[in-house]
């Protein structure tokens, strides 16, 4: 990819998941493939914009163009469990046979100080019936004064060298959300222990998490904010990330994952996926986005 290149997306309905008056649909999951058959997950309520009194829905498609609504995923906690005041910014792990639905919960009552805790549940199935790990939350925020003390939210994930690598975004305490920066932990189970890598926060910005195998390395796409902020970025072993183009990306986008979370994936990029669609509505939508510009080897220049 040239010096100086931007990224560029065009943008299509959904259909079946657009705009619905006085519903949210947000925080598409990645798209996966299975049988045949395209899935994918996403933060809905029934009212309001906020996804902090929200849970998870799952769609099916043939084409992914037009999409079939099955139904809610995942439920919030029972009276006095972590998760009980909303399940949300669900994203998907294919391993072992098996699927696992990491989702994000927030203290219960819910304040702008309230802290954020990952979580995750298993499946046969990707229709479910989705199962919480017992040992939830398996990422919980940094201690005070840390980088992610205040928020750690929005994971994405992928399979690299035998471990499976959570990337993930967090924000210290008394910042504000334009101030978020993107970490890493790792496991070597789909639902952990995971360890927080030492070299976080791995990028200055974003807001939304999109990672995805590229080649032999690790590509991300980071929302406009922050000194990183509109760009995409490359990282040979997945930790050290340098910017390679302007991007002007889709809102908190869940792209198709060509690799199917292989380790050594022979089929690698970014081609298309679900986003935010905001534009001209009162409330979030889902739209579809194909990006334009990502050649093969596009990674191969600075």
């Amino acid at each position: 990819m040239a010096s100086g290149q931007t990224v560029g997306f065009e943008y299509s309905e959904a259909i079946g998941l657009g705009y619905e008056p006085g519903v949210t649909r947000r925080d598409p999951s990645c798209v996966i493939c299975v049988d045949g058959l395209f899935h994918v997950w996403y933060t809905k309520t029934p009212y309001g914009p906020s996804g902090y009194d929200a849970t998870v829905w799952h769609a099916t498609s043939e084409d992914g163009v037009r999409w079939d609504e099955t139904g809610e995923a995942l439920s919030r906690g029972a009276e006095g469990e972590w998760d009980e005041q909303s399940v949300f910014t669900p994203n998907i792990l294919v391993a072992d046979g098996r699927f696992f639905l990491f989702y994000t919960s927030v203290e219960k009552p819910y304040t702008e100080e309230a802290l954020n805790a990952i979580g995750v549940a298993c499946a046969s199935s990707p229709d479910g019936p989705w199962v919480k790990y017992a040992e939830n939350p398996v990422l919980g925020t940094g201690p005070n004064g840390s980088w992610d003390s205040h928020r750690v939210d929005d994971s994405c994930l992928i399979v690299r060298g035998g471990l499976y690598w959570m990337y993930y975004k967090g924000r210290q305490m008394g910042l504000s959300p334009r101030e978020t920066r993107m970490g890493l932990a790792v496991a070597e189970q789909p639902m952990g222990p995971y360890r927080k890598a030492p070299e976080n926060p791995l990028i200055e910005g974003g807001h939304e998490v999109c990672v995805w195998r590229q080649g032999e390395g690790v590509a991300a796409l980071v929302q406009p904010n922050g000194p990183e902020g509109g760009t995409l970025q490359y990282s040979q072993d997945g930790i050290q990330f340098h910017r390679i183009a302007e991007a002007r990306p889709p809102q908190a986008p869940g792209p198709y994952k060509a690799d199917d979370f292989d380790d050594e994936p022979t089929n690698t990029g970014f081609e298309w996926g679900l986003h935010i669609g905001l534009r001209s509505r009162p409330l979030p939508f889902l739209e579809r986005f194909t990006c334009l510009d990502l050649a093969e080897d596009w990674h191969q220049s600075d």
